[in-house]
């Protein structure tokens, strides 16, 4: 395998893991606080939509991005209501998010732009360009350093940059603030954050409504980075293999990253092996396409050993009286 092929795996897998990581990096923050969310996959469609439709009608990016985000901070606090404020199962309130989600996307859709649930086609200006970082041009013709820094390295989008910059910032957060070391304390017992004077109820919001920021990211990374426009589900469940990839990490942020890399990888080669001899035989293409899913299976059914979540998580807090 030639040094060009090998790059052209690792850029692409840079590419597909970003939403996955900026997604497990969501769940991470939420269940940390004891509020589980499988709904990930719902904010980020939301998300993914919101920021087609208003850079197809303004053509700018960061209306578009900043509406994203607005969509899926605002369908956060929703589910924070039902889960915190309520006391509602945390589960069904994830389910009922994805569902809305799905539904309400290709409705709005259908009815704002007529094209079978898809947003127009988005101009240059309504998506994130490839980014080219300082001397990349100069070093590229430098042996194998170049190639790493020019075709690797540099040549991806802003959200690329800021998915993997997220994660030595939310272990910074999450070990080294005040406010982390609270996040962690109240997955774990909030009763005794309660009892210390701080409010459960306030850094389970806060938690959440960092969730919805982050999957606001990772649902304008499908429309307006990676792709050109919104179309019917095109998360494809990447919320639930973040949330595969969230348990397989023991809901640490440096594993996070690398098990989101390790999935970006398996979705990079599968792309590549479609229409090859394996040996001389032909693989179907589904069987391909399943690599990424059949991992995910494996590794939660036995390759991870014990995983256990944050003794909160799923339980809401009542505070005595």
């Amino acid at each position: 395998m030639d040094l060009a092929l090998i790059l052209s795996t690792l850029d692409a897998t840079l590419r597909l893991s970003t939403p996955l990581l900026l997604a497990c990096l969501a769940g991470l923050y939420s269940e940390r606080a004891g509020v589980f969310d499988i709904g990930l996959e719902g904010k980020m469609l939301a998300a993914a939509f919101g920021a087609a439709a208003v850079a197809a009608v303004t053509g700018n990016v960061w209306l578009g991005l900043l509406a994203g985000v607005a969509v899926s901070i605002t369908t956060a606090a929703v589910q924070g209501a039902a889960a915190i404020t309520l006391k509602g199962n945390q589960l069904i309130a994830g389910v009922a998010i994805n569902m809305l989600a799905a539904g309400l996307t290709t409705f709005l859709g259908i009815q704002w732009f007529a094209q079978g649930g898809r947003t127009p086609q988005l101009a240059p200006g309504g998506r994130f360009q490839n980014l080219t970082l300082p001397f990349a041009n100069e070093l590229s013709g430098v042996p194998i350093i170049g190639p790493i820094y020019a075709d690797l390295i540099s040549g991806h989008n802003l959200l690329v940059y800021v998915a993997f910059l997220a994660v030595p910032v939310t272990w910074f957060v999450l070990y080294r603030t005040r406010f982390g070391l609270r996040l962690r304390a109240v997955g774990e017992n909030p009763k005794a954050v309660d009892t210390a004077g701080i409010s459960v109820t306030r850094l389970r919001y806060q938690a959440v409504l960092i969730t919805g920021l982050l999957c606001g990211l990772a649902g304008a990374f499908f429309s307006i980075a990676q792709g050109s426009g919104f179309g019917n589900n095109m998360t494809a469940g990447k919320g639930f293999i973040a949330l595969a990839a969230l348990i397989f990490a023991k809901w640490k942020p440096v594993p996070a990253m690398l098990t989101c890399l390790l999935f970006g990888f398996l979705d990079a080669l599968q792309i590549r092996l479609q229409n090859t001899d394996i040996l001389g035989v032909q693989i179907p293409v589904q069987a391909i396409q399943a690599l990424p899913y059949v991992l995910t299976v494996v590794l939660l059914a036995g390759f991870i050993g014990k995983a256990v979540g944050p003794k909160a998580g799923g339980v809401p807090y009542t505070k005595e009286r």
